[in-house]
């Protein structure tokens, strides 16, 4: 075979970046930097330049799988598929829709993730979901409610004309490094750049301020800013009176709230939350730019609608320079919910209690069974496992018995159902717990589209052929859908584009552009780069300020649990690990567990650097080596969540407006092994 060149995106995070792959004998040999990139302009991060490695490891799954009293039996696709599709319909059957759950993915494509929605809403299921509920689900509440848009508002090289970006909750420094080139040029422009975060990383160490807060304190952290740009009238009144509702409210709530009070509560300087408040609200254009650092607790959706309160009242949005960038930690986590794998939301954020989302997809998809209210997201549908009101799941392409919160209690869930099908492409330890599984093809392996975390649409094409008879999960969903009875009769991923940018409010006028993709949304004069320049996709087209109170989530520390255990991700980690602990690279670079503890704490409890110990909550315990550092304060620990038993650790508790997890925070104790 000739030498080729395939165009392509990366895997890993949700920045975009693009990389061209060496095809050589119809293997993929290497890798070219794509120096035309709008977003990456031919840099690429650790985990980029290590892409390929994932393609040819021996864990690959090669052909379908059944569970047997012995263990797997090897079988081909059709007994596999009739065996997918017998274990759906007999849950359906003797329970009904409320009977079925299904997990999306967001390392599949757009019109993967669109059809595996169709597919169940189309046989009147409202149990899906997918991993962005423990990612993003706080942005698209909080943002959705203040904004009307859950995405960035700004592509992410406007962020080198921001004259003062706040990073919170964030450590892009080190795991969206390519977002931080785009930082530090603002940077080199003049402009400010304010860190907060419980833990001094590597994106503090570039800032010009840096707040550490408490562990759980953001919204006291913000509201404390906002109190100083009130009381020295530093607001954008008429961008207030103009373009939002509720600011006499927000008012009101912080009458009775003091500087001192924000910093007992966050342990900031109230001179530091003096300063950030001043830098921001002055600047001629700032930004905010957080993660999962804000998203992930039980008050996330506080945490974003604080940080939209505070751009709204300063007017900072809809200008180049400023709003807000809620940065993807996977690369598909803006598309999965775009398309609307999640039980709240039909494709485009339509509400499934609209009579007109239930006409437009009732006609387009021509079914009558399309759910009218939402469904359970994924942490409950395993409490519906659990008692036995779910009976068959359809999981694709998550680790939920390790992404989950309590995730020993996860894996419980799914070892008490009927049935359960899992669709990946290695043998996760989801995997392990099926009756059937499905192997798939990964991103090199298919064509398709994924939307990056500035709403960038970017199309790319099958550059290797898959292992064995792996699958791409376009064609198992397609040809699962035909036996239970649905009309999926796509034969490329194209037709399936065409049906989206029909029928999805955000999609309409987008057409396949390879390259540089196109961004959502996208009029006949061209791509809005910048979103909320004039108005807003709410009632009367204005923001909505809503107050936010701060209440403690952070597990409480006890004689028994006396230190504050963070959770989070470096930058030679994804996820949970299936990928990349399949990178001799990426493992060589962090191999181990390990657990950051304050030098004071670590002579305290003598614990030299590298001692074994082993990191106790009331949920279970991790064993880890340990990493004396002032990165983090006195009575708090840092662990990364990329080995399997990281994610036992930390509580269930839910956010009541988003449903996501408390994946942050919790109580522990650390001991010598």
């Amino acid at each position: 075979m000739a030498r080729s060149l395939v165009p392509t995106v990366c895997p890993y995070c949700a920045v975009g970046c693009g990389l061209t792959i060496v095809v050589d004998d119809g293997l993929a040999v290497g890798i070219e930097y794509m120096q035309d990139h709008p977003v990456s302009e031919g840099s690429l991060c650790p985990k980029g330049n290590a892409a390929l490695e994932m393609l040819y490891h021996p864990d690959r799954l090669t052909h379908p799988l059944k569970r047997t009293g012995e263990g797997w039996l090897s079988i081909g696709w059709p007994e596999a598929l009739d065996l997918v599709a017998g274990g759906l319909s007999k849950a359906l059957c003797e329970g009904g829709p409320k009977s079925l759950g299904f997990i999306a993915s967001s390392k599949c494509t757009n019109e993967e993730s669109y059809l595996i929605q169709k597919m169940a809403r189309s046989l009147g299921c409202a149990n899906i979901d997918s991993c962005a509920r423990l990612c993003h689900s706080s942005s698209v509440t909080g943002l959705g409610r203040a904004l009307g848009t859950c995405s960035t508002t700004n592509i992410l090289s406007d962020l080198a004309n921001s004259r003062c970006i706040l990073a919170i909750g964030t450590n892009f420094a080190e795991n969206h490094p390519i977002i931080a080139r785009w930082v530090f040029r603002a940077r080199e422009a003049g402009g400010k750049l304010i860190v907060a975060d419980p833990r001094r990383t590597p994106t503090a160490w570039g800032g010009d301020l840096f707040l550490q807060l408490n562990p759980g304190t953001d919204v006291a952290l913000i509201n404390g800013m906002i109190k100083v740009i009130l009381d020295e009238g530093l607001i954008n009144r008429r961008f207030i009176e103009d373009r939002t509702e509720g600011f006499s409210d927000l008012e009101s709530s912080l009458e009775g709230f003091t500087l001192s009070e924000a910093e007992r509560i966050t342990g900031v300087s109230a001179s530091d939350i003096v300063g950030a408040a001043r830098a921001y609200a002055r600047s001629p254009a700032s930004a905010i730019v957080y993660c999962m650092g804000v998203t992930q607790h039980a008050n996330g959706t506080d945490n974003v609608q604080a940080l939209a309160n505070l751009l709204l009242i300063c007017g900072q949005i809809g200008r180049s320079g400023s709003g807000i960038y809620p940065l993807r930690g996977q690369n598909n986590v803006q598309g999965t919910c775009d398309m609307g794998c999640l039980p709240d939301f039909y494709p485009g954020y339509l509400s499934p209690e609209d009579p007109r989302t239930q006409g437009a997809f009732r006609k387009a998809w021509g079914s009558d069974r399309l759910p009218k209210a939402a469904g359970l997201t994924s942490l409950e549908m395993m409490d519906a496992a659990l008692d036995g009101t779910i009976k068959a799941m359809y999981i694709i392409g998550e680790d939920a018995a390790n992404t989950h919160p309590c995730s020993k209690r996860t894996a419980r869930a799914l070892g008490k159902l009927g049935f359960l099908v899992v669709q990946d492409i290695f043998l996760t330890d989801t995997a392990r717990l099926a009756d059937v599984v499905l192997p798939a093809a990964c991103w090199a392996e298919k064509e398709g589209s994924s939307t990056s975390t500035e709403r960038r649409i970017q199309w790319y094409e099958q550059a290797v052929e898959p292992p064995g008879e792996a699958m791409a999960d376009l064609w198992i969903i397609c040809s699962l859908a035909k036996r239970l009875g649905l009309n999926f009769h796509y034969r490329s991923s194209k037709e399936v584009m065409n049906e989206i940018c029909e029928i999805v409010p955000i999609y309409r006028g987008v057409r396949p552009a390879y390259g540089k993709g196109v961004l959502w949304p996208c009029k006949k004069e061209g791509e809005i780069s910048i979103l909320h320049e004039e108005t807003f996709p709410l009632a009367r087209g204005r923001a909505i300020i809503r107050p936010v109170h701060f209440r403690r989530t952070a597990e409480e520390t006890s004689s028994r649990y006396p230190f504050l255990l963070i959770i989070g991700r470096i930058g030679a980690h994804h996820n949970a690990g299936s990928m990349t602990m399949r990178s001799a690279t990426l493992l060589g670079m962090a191999p181990h567990r390990f657990v950051e503890i304050n030098p004071k704490d670590a002579l305290s409890l003598g614990l030299d650097d590298g001692a074994d110990v082993v990191v106790t909550t009331a949920r279970g315990e991790a064993m880890a080596r340990t990493r004396s550092t002032d990165r983090v304060m006195p009575g708090t620990l840092f662990m990364p969540f990329h080995f399997p038993g990281a994610n036992y650790l930390v509580r269930g508790y839910r956010d009541e407006h988003s449903g996501m997890g408390e994946l942050k925070i919790a109580a522990c104790r650390i001991e010598r092994c």
